[in-house]
């Protein structure tokens, strides 16, 4: 137990640098090279766990919780202006819906 305790902390910014990580990957498949400046995007949290910055953790925070919201108004406006729905959409909107919420959660 004293073990997740410890390393609970870590569990946002090791969310962020796995979703930078798998970007980075999908991108890399298509457009090769041109997608290394993406793995920029992880090294504020990669520093966090290093060599954690107050004043960096709440900019993060604070650009993550915007971006989230952000996120959740357009994925809104997505499920709203559906109107053919099968059942690929609603796995689509299912999982799109958990990765937003999630999102928004780690954010915070």
């Amino acid at each position: 137990m004293n073990t997740i305790v410890k390393y609970a902390k870590f569990i946002p910014y090791l969310y962020f640098i796995a979703i930078t990580a798998f970007w980075f990957t999908d991108v890399n498949r298509s457009n090769g090279i041109s997608a290394y400046p993406i793995l920029l995007f992880g090294m504020p949290f990669l520093w966090q766990i290093i060599k954690p910055n107050e004043k960096l953790n709440r900019t993060l925070g604070i650009v993550f919780v915007c971006l989230s919201s952000y996120m959740i108004l357009a994925y809104l406006s997505d499920l709203i202006g559906l109107i053919n729905i099968n059942q690929s959409v609603l796995s689509f909107l299912f999982y799109g819906g958990l990765i937003v919420v999630t999102n928004f959660f780690m954010a915070l």
